[in-house]
């Protein structure tokens, strides 16, 4: 086999070879051979075909069996179950085995056809002739030459037909497709291949190569009475093909076969074949919207199979195989494609838009008027009274039932008199009894044309039985009938003036089966294939397959009956109403009914299934091009229920064909007949007054449909196809692109599972917004609701709604706009007289466009051909989504015109209604306004140092508004700076160009503006993405930290837990949850700003709930968003109310409403600030650099902080004794002094781990010396650590210049070019901080800045982003730790206190002559910074000075002084590792995010005072937030003498520090704890006890935190995010999940409130369980008391408290075990030496959970290389909690392969057990399980 492609037919020719004569004579007696062997070759094979009927061959070889795959089997047997034999007598391959449903009995590869010679070019594309393979043939008389006629019709369609070469055969005599008469079309979206041998064709997609049509995965078979072919596709969204009940609209493709063939039966889920043919479907290939749809022009009988593979099989038998392949952007493109070819769907007179009530056999025209009045009376919309056979006399067409339908001309009239019209039903069934005596003129006039369906014979016409007896049937596709048939309506009109014409039965329908006489055995009525149709036979309940037509034999033209019906009467209709469209409705339709008919869904039934399949079916007639379809509303047969009857009826409202109609002998079910009060009735006056309401709407997608081929019941996909979930939904629908319906389907049900596609919705009837998007929502539609939901960025026509159309096309007209996320919409109205046939073809109606932006409307008229003569006006414009319009300005062609109209607005729900409007329709009109922006909303325009007045505000663009309330601002944004286009979509991001739209009012802000940006978003995973704005043309400062994102995206469009939106008007991105449709950031606020110096961009908030931004001391956990604003550039500055401290962490964690969290960062350094204000919204304001955010979805808290360290780095692991308590203060004057307090503090036995020393150590504040005052200082630090103790020794990195003895330090970093310079090629940037000038005596009298000018020495600042500073600065810490000089001065640090890094330096910039850049020291805008009125250089480095990166690029230190001590924190932890061989720690003044990687943070220089508690705990949550979990505040506070119950208090407090370290200033008293009286030593004893008691469970929190990112100071409300009162918990803590501290923070205060959340709660000193949850309870507090308490559930690893570390690490272990209310907890241990670097990474560490549950505790250890039996860790003892009031009666405890029984005690009254196992020397590693058992 071969391929060809077909784009062009190529014929080589090759030049013939001179010859000898004897070659030309062999080669002529060779011809001679050849000329008669081969025709008796052929005439044996052809013999041998012939001859054999089905199943007489041999099995094939199993060489054309080769391995398939299970799903791509294509079916031998598709009329019978196969056997073994009767598989292989066909040549099909047997494999009994495969998918469920899959055939057993498949195609072998020798079936089918080959490409004779090569195909031939024409002008419309080319043939090819086929020739059938050898093979048996399953159905016998098999066509052996077979032509291939491709077209290439238009760039969108193809078309091929495969047809008998040498015979002619049926061809569907089509109304509109007519024979291709033009060429080739030239650019073409798809090419086209044919395989030769077997012969396949398959059509490509060129765009992407795709197959979308591809026969090769089964042979072509084309008998005369069989005819197959196999079509791969490349999606299993596949939709369409009927008529069918399909319970869903996407096709299950799980091997399903589904038979067409017109029948009139019952539509129910047996997915029987219905009432019409419809071959065609449609196929989404995938989220781009690329779909196609094939067409099989074919009307005889046929089935299609459906498979997974995905694979679709027609099989017909009979006519040709006439394909057409449509290829389209998208489904509704191709539904346009499809729809010109077969015929566009008429448009319907306005009338039939209307309600519509039916039923089979009213009894008589009284009952039908009691129906009509009491609907009427009760002012239901209702148009259409249809009258069913019922009114017939006889049940015979074109007559009426003299004596129960008297007065039914009368009744027409009457209609009419009220606005309504009548709708007559006929059926194509003609009664034959006639006679002189009673005529029945239809048949006679009938019979003398020769109209009648005639029997096989084309002569005697075919007797059937329907509703009035014995029948003939009309044969509509002779030129006659149609005649015949428009001559008897006009006689009937002539006495009942009906206005519609109702077609049923037209399948046709026949009550015997094919005639009264029986029908014949012909191979017609008797097939060798039968599809798999109701009853298995063609004529059943209908006519003989032989009867004859005038287009042909029933056999063939069967399926065209009720189409050819509705032609004819769509003729009639143009004799009875010459000049009006009437309206007709089919039950029987083919490919292109919609062009002459609408069409109902046939004769269901009263039940919810049938409700509920009424989607599915209007949706595919959609598809079908047969708009105007519906069911029947409250179901045809059976009583209906009250509940599913107004859920139908509300349903009903909202199909296009909107009809209420049941059967004969069911209880009435018109909506007035519930009663007049009814909740069906007023909810079916409702929806039906929201029906005729939107009219306007529903007749111009009507109008699209006609003129455009649009659908108009329009499925989800179609709008959304780039969201996979609306491809199978089918229980709710769309009409056009705008209006969202979603049905109650269930009964009792009153909440809808629904999916909410994305965009903006409104709710219909309140008009706003709904918080949903692209998501599954749970809807609340109560008992008299339906969902209506607008999309916003639409714009509906509407008119006041009234009984009729007559009468409600009187009155005004109106429109909503529907604002999308860009603030626009858009809208049509199409308008004519409603009636007048061809309006459209004659050009006689008005088409209006609408287009809205925020602050204003367009009425353009782009067709104005038609006057209506109501002189209809619009009289209001509802605004959805806007804020408050005022101002409004309405301009005529141009001209302003007075007018004076009301506005109502409705602020929660954002609701503008305007009225008072006379816009005339068909004229052209522009309504503009202005919108009052609220207070909340104002976005300050002019947030600079000095103020604004009303001319510098107005110069910026701005309003200037002076509110009552002083904190909102005067200034404030009405226009946006930046325009968005080509915002572009795709699988892991997205992109958009920003730009400027004026320099006018940019100019006037701060700095130079940039015109041109670039937006890309990136979802780097599926919790986390970035968006990035920056200049794409000049490079800007970007922060060179690195994080931890995917080298490529890792999210997939199915698990993201986002949708991104880039908006428009003004310019915004917009970040949703999809699981909620929360929004959690919306920067669609005016002032985006984007300046060289001055970056500002604002968004809306979630919820009131943030938490995050620093470094700053914040009064409550919580950002108050009432109008505060917060600096952040990294400055030594005590912390104090609104001052930048010594860190910048641009990162917060916001709550959303439901308790789900997220978090953002700004990856930003440069001087900023954050202004929070009540809308609820934040700005963020920057001096630099460009917009990067990163954006972590979480959705718990804890989650959140996890993500975020996750992307800037896991906290560091601190060794073990760095969890131990520590002791410093700045002012110690010798080391002498050092060592009684370490004396004093071990003769107290206060725990105690860390001794520090501040820069009193050094000689005159030098880094790397040693003061002679402290000369025994080293010999003291070897003492200490003989007894376990740690030292910490603080270094500034300021470094002195001014020293007159050798100072390696300075020297070695000059060498080294260490030190920050001026920019090109400058001098050192020499400083002032803490060194002294050399050989100076200090006058302590003289003020603060006389003693730094006399004093202090100038220093250089090193500039650790360099590598040579790592380098030097390690080597410096080397030699400080080991002097090589003077090795009695060494310094056996442990870890490093690196402080003043902020940088400080003690003068502004510079020394003298100070700063050189004017604009980079006080830039264009100073944020709001302790320092605004000094500049950026106020106690730092001068912004110009030029800064080194690694990888040599220079920057200003404008853009990186906040990140010096981040740049610092790295090589210095590096440093301590290398030097100390140790884990060490580096704690760290100034951080920046990622500084957690590598050190701790104390909160600053506090102060000694009250208010300084509450705020460590606030501090320590944020920087929890911020991954730095080594963190505390000065015990006792750094400045100010402590006060002794505030010391007492906090050094409680503290000891739950995770950084805990007391410590002070100079020239304070001492606040160490041996410093006061023996009670406080007493209370710190005891406290501190207690920490250490709980180290192994704060070390495996750090652990976690390392490894995982977890908290360890944790608000409540991480752990409680469900109770909303932890939202606002700031005085309380938790230790990791389980451990609560409840400070006292307040003086003379000995009871506290404390909060207990959702859990049971256990007293920490007693075990006993508090009987607290979810309350509020007081609690004793004595001074000597903190109260504790631990959360049931949880585990807690303990450990017996010593000295120091080194000492407690060697006591037993202890498990606290708090049980919950199921009597079950768990917790974790990790465990290694506590010291060693990485023991994590290098495996040398213990891990273990502990679970406990059933009175038994389980040790399930995870990992251990740590622990052994020569390395043990020795349990001591079990401490139970809440073990129940039952006494126990015995332990037991699993250790290795033994059980001991310990010793224990148990106090029933408090329910606590303690087990003793201090005597049995288990070790940890060891231990199984605990297990007690108690005795009622």
């Amino acid at each position: 086999m071969h391929s060809q492609q077909l784009s062009s037919v190529a014929m080589a020719r090759t030049k013939c070879k001179d010859f000898t004569k004897l070659e030309l004579m062999l080669s002529a007696l060779l011809l001679i051979l050849f000329i008669i062997t081969i025709p008796l070759f052929v005439l044996s094979a052809r013999e041998s075909s012939e001859s054999k009927g089905p199943g007489t061959n041999t099995p094939p070889n199993p060489a054309d069996c080769p391995a398939v795959s299970e799903l791509e089997r294509i079916n031998c047997s598709p009329e019978k179950l196969p056997t073994k034999d009767t598989c292989e007598q066909r040549g099909c391959c047997w494999n009994p085995q495969g998918a469920a449903g899959g055939p057993w009995c498949y195609y072998s590869k020798n079936h089918g056809y080959r490409v004779e010679g090569s195909p031939a070019n024409t002008g419309a594309g080319f043939t090819a002739q086929l020739k059938r393979l050898p093979s048996p043939s399953p159905f016998g008389n098999d066509i052996n030459n077979v032509l291939l006629t491709a077209e290439y019709q238009t760039s969108n369609r193809f078309h091929f037909k495969l047809t008998d070469q040498d015979n002619g055969r049926y061809e569907v005599p089509h109304e509109h497709v007519q024979a291709f008469r033009g060429n080739a079309a030239a650019s073409r979206t798809y090419e086209v291949m044919v395989s030769d041998q077997p012969f396949s064709i398959k059509v490509i997609r060129r765009s992407n190569g795709r197959a979308l049509f591809d026969s090769s995965i089964g042979p072509l078979l084309f008998a005369n009475q069989f005819l197959q072919l196999s079509v791969r596709l490349p999606s299993a969204n596949v939709y369409g093909l009927g008529e069918h009940v399909h319970q869903q609209y996407r096709h299950d493709m799980n091997w399903k076969t589904w038979s067409m063939f017109a029948r009139d039966t019952t539509p129910n889920g047996d997915g029987t074949n219905l009432y019409g043919t419809q071959t065609f479907f449609l196929c989404l290939e995938d989220a781009s919207g690329l779909s196609f749809g094939v067409f099989l022009m074919n009307s005889n009988a046929m089935e299609v199979a459906l498979q997974p593979t995905p694979a679709i099989t027609y099989r017909t038998i009979g006519g040709v195989l006439d394909f057409y392949v449509f290829l389209g952007n998208t489904p509704e493109q191709v539904v346009q494609e499809y729809l010109e070819l077969i015929g566009r769907p008429a448009l319907p007179a306005y009338w039939s838009l209307g309600f519509q009530l039916s039923r089979y056999d009213y009894g008589s025209l009284n009952n039908m008027k009691d129906v009509m009045e009491r609907n009427r009376a009760a002012q239901l919309p209702y148009d259409v009274q249809h009258a069913d056979i019922d009114y017939m006399d006889g049940r015979k067409d074109f007559t009426y039932n003299p004596v129960d339908f008297k007065g039914f001309p009368e009744f027409a009239k009457e209609l009419h008199n009220n606005g309504q019209k009548l709708v007559i039903i006929v059926d194509p069934a003609i009664s034959n009894n006639s006679s002189s005596s009673n005529p029945y003129g239809p048949y006679d006039r009938g019979s003398d044309m020769k109209i009648w369906v005639s029997a096989s014979d084309g002569v005697t016409p075919v007797i059937g039985e329907v509703w009035p007896g014995r029948t003939v049937f009309p044969d509509y596709t002779n030129p006659k009938c149609a005649g015949w048939w428009a001559r008897e309506f006009e006689l009937f009109h002539n006495q009942v003036e009906f206005d519609g014409i109702w077609i049923d039965m037209n399948e046709v329908s026949n009550f015997v089966d094919g005639s009264v006489s029986g029908c014949s055995t012909s191979i017609l009525n008797y097939p060798p294939f039968t599809p798999r149709i109701l009853d298995g036979y063609l004529f059943f309940k209908s006519l003989c397959m032989d009867a004859v037509q005038h287009w042909g034999k029933q056999y063939d033209v069967h399926n065209l009956y009720g189409y050819s019906m509705a032609i004819a009467t769509a003729e009639a209709v143009k004799t009875v109403f010459p000049n009006k469209r009437s309206f007709i409705i089919t039950r029987s339709t083919f490919a292109g009914s919609g062009k002459f008919a609408a069409h109902w869904l046939g004769d269901n039934a009263a039940t919810w299934n049938d409700l509920r399949w009424s989607i599915p079916g209007m949706l595919e007639f959609s598809l079908f091009g047969i708009p105007m379809v519906g069911a029947d509303i409250c179901g045809f047969a059976l009583d209906a229920p009250e509940e599913l009857c107004r859920r139908w009826m509300q349903l009903g409202a909202f199909y296009p064909f909107s009809r209420n109609h049941n059967g004969q002998g069911y209880k009435d079910q018109d909506p007035a007949s519930f009663g007049a009060d009814s909740l069906l009735l007023n909810s079916s006056r409702h929806y039906l007054n929201i029906r005729y309401t939107l009219l306007p709407y529903l007749y111009t997608l009507l109008y699209r449909a006609h003129s455009r081929g649009d659908t108009v019941a329009r499925p989800l996909l179609h709008e959304f196809y780039g969201d996979s979930n609306t491809w199978d939904v089918h229980q709710q629908f769309l009409w056009g692109p705008g209006l969202l319906i979603t049905p109650v389907l269930d009964p009792g049900a009153e909440k809808v599972v629904a999916y909410v596609p994305d965009a903006v919705w409104y709710d219909y009837e309140t008009g706003g917004s709904v918080k949903w998007r692209k998501q599954q929502v749970e809807m609340a539609l109560p008992r008299d609701k339906i969902g209506l939901h607008l999309r916003g960025g639409y714009i509906f026509p509407t008119q006041q709604p009234a009984t009729t159309t007559v009468a409600s096309r009187r009155n005004p007209l109106g429109l909503i706009v529907a604002l999308d996320d860009n603030k626009e919409a858009k809208g049509e109205l199409f308008w004519d007289d409603g009636e007048t046939k061809d309006t459209v073809a004659n050009k006689l109606y008005l088409f209006c466009e609408f287009s809205a932006t925020q602050k204003r409307l367009d009425v353009k008229i782009l067709q104005s051909t038609y006057k209506d003569p109501n002189n209809l006006v619009f009289k209001e414009i509802k605004i959805l989504g806007t804020q408050e319009p005022h101002n409004i300005i309405v301009k005529h062609n141009g001209v302003q015109i007075q007018a004076s109209p009301n506005i109502t607005y409705d602020s929660n729900l954002q609701v503008a209604l305007i009225t008072g409007l006379d816009l005339a329709l068909g004229e052209a009109y522009t309504v503009e306004w202005e919108l009052k922006i609220k207070d909340t909303e104002k976005i300050d325009c002019y947030p600079d140092e000095h103020g604004a007045s009303e001319a510098s505000c107005t110069a910026r663009g701005c309003a200037w508004e002076v509110s009552p309330s002083p904190a909102v601002p005067a200034c404030y944004f009405i226009n946006e700076l930046y325009s968005v286009s080509d915002d572009q979509y795709h699988s892991h991001g997205a992109t958009a160009v920003i730009s400027l739209k004026s320099l006018l009012y940019a100019n006037a802000l701060p700095s130079t503006p940039v015109s041109s940006l670039r937006l890309d978003v990136i979802y780097h995973k599926n919790d986390m993405l970035q968006f990035k704005i920056y200049d794409p043309n000049n490079k800007r400062y970007e922060v060179p930290v690195p994080l931890n994102i995917p080298a490529a995206p890792t999210s997939t469009p199915e698990s993201r837990l986002y949708d991104v939106l880039i908006k428009k008007n003004p310019f915004g991105i917009e970040i949703r949850r999809r699981s909620t449709g929360t929004v959690i950031w919306d920067s669609q606020l005016l002032g985006f700003t984007f300046n060289d110096m001055f970056l500002r961009i604002s968004t809306r908030l979630p919820s009131e709930y943030l938490y995050g931004f620093g470094e700053n001391e914040h009064t409550a956990y919580r950002r108050d968003l009432n109008w505060h604003t917060w600096g952040m550039f990294s400055r030594d500055e005590p912390p104090g109310y609104k001052k930048n401290s010594y860190g910048v962490h641009p990162y917060y964690m916001g709550l959303e409403e439901d308790g789900n969290a997220h978090g953002v960062l700004l990856l930003n350094s440069n001087a900023m600030d954050v202004t929070f204000q009540p809308l609820p919204a934040l700005t963020y304001r920057t001096t630099g650099g460009i917009l990067d955010f990163y954006v972590v979805l979480g959705p718990t808290p804890e989650l959140v902080t996890q993500q975020y360290t996750e992307l800037i780095g896991r906290p560091v692991m601190v060794p073990y004794w760095a969890l131990g308590f520590q002791l410093c203060r700045y002012g110690y004057q010798n080391d002498a002094e050092i060592a009684r307090l370490y004396d004093d503090m071990v003769a107290a036995q206060v725990p105690y781990d860390v001794q520090y020393s501040d820069i009193d150590y050094m000689e005159r504040q030098l880094d790397f010396t040693l003061d002679p005052n402290f000369s025994g200082f080293p010999a003291l630090i070897t003492r200490m650590k003989a007894d376990g103790m740690r030292v910490i020794l603080i270094l500034d990195p300021a470094i002195s210049g001014n020293e007159t003895k050798p100072y390696p330090a300075f020297t070695r970093g000059m060498e080294d070019d260490v030190f920050i310079k001026a920019p090109n090629g400058g001098d050192i940037v020499w400083g002032k901080v803490w060194p002294d000038f050399p050989n100076v005596t200090i006058n302590g009298s003289l003020d603060w800045e006389s003693q730094v000018e006399q004093y202090r020495a100038y220093v250089a600042f090193p500039d650790f982003f360099r590598n040579s500073t790592a380098t030097w600065w390690k080597r410096e810490l080397q030699e400080l730790y080991s002097n090589p000089r003077s090795p009695e001065k060494s310094l056996k640090y442990d870890g490093m206190w690196i402080d003043m890094n902020e940088p400080a330096s003690f003068v502004n910039g510079a020394v003298p002559p100070g700063c050189k850049d004017a604009t980079l020291n006080r830039p264009p805008y100073m944020p709001y910074l302790e320092s605004r009125d000094r500049g950026l250089s106020s106690k730092t480095l001068c912004m110009e000075s030029e800064q080194v990166l690694p990888d040599g690029s220079r920057v200003r230190h404008y853009d990186v002084h906040s990140l010096y001590g981040w740049s610092q924190t790295r090589p210095t932890y590096e440093a301590v590792q290398e030097v100390t061989g140790e884990r060490g720690i580096v704690v760290t003044r100034s951080t920046f995010p990622s500084s957690g990687r590598w050190g701790g943070h104390w909160l600053g220089d506090n102060t000694a005072a009250w208010d300084q508690l509450k705020k460590s705990i606030i501090g320590m949550m944020e920087f929890s937030l911020f991954g730095i979990s080594y963190t505390g505040a000065d015990i006792c506070g750094f400045f100010k003498d402590a006060e002794y119950e505030m010391c007492a208090r906090w050094m409680q407090l503290g000891a739950f520090y995770p950084f805990s370290r007391n410590h002070n200033t100079i020239g304070t008293r001492r606040q160490d704890p041996v410093s006061w009286d023996a009670a406080f030593v007493n209370i710190s004893r005891s406290v501190l006890q207690t920490r250490y008691t709980l180290l192994p469970y704060l070390y495996t929190l750090m652990h976690q935190a390392h490894t995982q990112g977890s908290t360890v100071v944790r608000p409540l409300l991480h752990e409680f995010v469900s109770d909303k009162v932890t939202w606002d918990i700031d005085r309380q803590f938790l230790l990791g999940p389980a451990f609560l501290v409840s400070p006292v923070l307040e003086p003379n205060i000995r009871n506290i409130t404390a909060y207990f959340p959702g859990a049971r709660w256990y007293d920490y000193y007693t075990g006993v369980d508090i009987k607290a949850s979810r309350q509020w309870k007081v609690l004793s507090a004595p001074l000597d008391h903190i109260n504790l308490h631990v959360r049931g559930g949880h585990i807690l690893p303990c450990q017996e408290p010593a000295q120091n570390t080194h000492l407690s690490r060697q006591k037993f272990l202890s498990f606290k075990v708090a049980l919950d209310d199921k009597g079950t907890a768990e917790g974790w241990l990790f465990w290694d030496d506590g010291q060693s670097i990485d023991t994590y990474g290098k495996g040398l560490y213990y891990l273990a959970h502990f679970s406990a549950s059933r009175n038994t505790m389980e040790s399930h250890v995870v990992f251990n290389k740590y622990i052994t039996d020569a390395n043990p860790l020795n349990l001591g003892y079990f401490e139970i909690w809440g073990v129940g009031s039952v006494p126990v009666s015995s332990v037991s405890v699993s250790v290795s392969s033994t059980v001991i029984t310990p010793s224990f005690t148990n106090n029933p009254t408090i329910q606590v057990l303690t087990i003793d196992v201090t005597s049995r020397n288990i070790s940890l590693h060891n231990f199984i399980s605990v297990t007690w058992r108690s005795t009622p």
